[in-house]
């Protein structure tokens, strides 16, 4: 016997922080499944390109650059997804910011800004625009991308961590007020995987080496290994399922 929990055809999926990493294998995935996807970043370029490798595998993507830190790029990208598709069914908040590493004491308002810009009211209004656009047409699925970091402080990583604490914590009033439009909100929590994103974790050695050694499975993720939690999140097979966060990590918090 086969099924078709999995199956996305008809869907429109918009997947922010798409033009590389794991925002761009989510991309890729939910295309496999049949979505159309709005592969969406600030750079129009590398949007591009991986819109033309699904439509070059056969899936239907097209490409729209967003910095979700600017409320006129989310009031920008809505609008034409109201215009063209007229309704939408699966938004992936992935991008992010993490411009500073370094000691808690020396965070720079700067960066500051910048996270919170990103992180916090950009997975907010990109959330309030989605969930309203679902609402008025049936439902929809919302997952957001936050972190372990946010279950337990990374070292050096301060302003990222409590910004991710804080998209935990959004998730769940999320999905609390907006169950009643059938708009499901939900979470993917990553543990250390092989992203430009993450590259500071992997240039010191020290540090990854210390969390490799506290990772039961022993090895960091591929980007690729993040994608499968997000299509159950956004599918027929969580159909129940709302305001939970999924840690992906090999085992790191257990």
């Amino acid at each position: 016997m086969s099924t078709n929990l999995f199956d996305l055809t008809g869907k429109i999926a918009l997947v922010t922080g798409a033009s590389r990493g794991i925002g761009e294998e989510i991309a890729k995935l939910l295309a496999e499944q049949g979505a159309h996807v709005i592969v969406s970043s600030r750079k129009i370029d590398g949007c591009q390109a991986v819109a033309d490798v699904i439509n070059a595998a056969g899936g239907s993507a097209e490409a729209f650059a967003c910095h979700i830190g600017e409320m006129s790029q989310i009031e920008a990208i809505f609008a034409f997804i109201k215009e063209k598709h007229g309704k939408l069914d699966i938004l992936v908040n992935n991008a992010a910011a993490n411009p500073y590493f370094g000691h808690i004491l020396d965070t720079p308002v700067t960066a500051f800004d910048k996270t919170v810009d990103v992180n916090l009211r950009g997975y907010f209004y990109m959330s309030v625009e989605g969930a309203k656009l679902m609402r008025d047409h049936g439902g929809g699925a919302i997952v957001n991308t936050a972190s372990i970091n946010g279950l337990s402080p990374g070292n050096m990583q301060g302003i990222y961590s409590i910004s991710k604490a804080a998209v935990i914590s959004m998730t769940k009033s999320f999905a609390q007020e907006c169950a009643q439009f059938n708009v499901r909100v939900n979470a993917l929590l990553p543990g250390l995987t092989k992203t430009k994103f993450a590259g500071a974790l992997f240039e010191q050695e020290e540090i990854y080496n210390s969390a490799i050694a506290q990772i039961p499975m022993h090895r960091h993720a591929e980007p690729r290994e993040m994608a499968g939690t997000v299509l159950y999140l956004v599918s027929d097979a969580s159909s129940y399922v709302t305001g939970e966060c999924v840690v992906v990590d090999g085992g790191f918090t257990i």
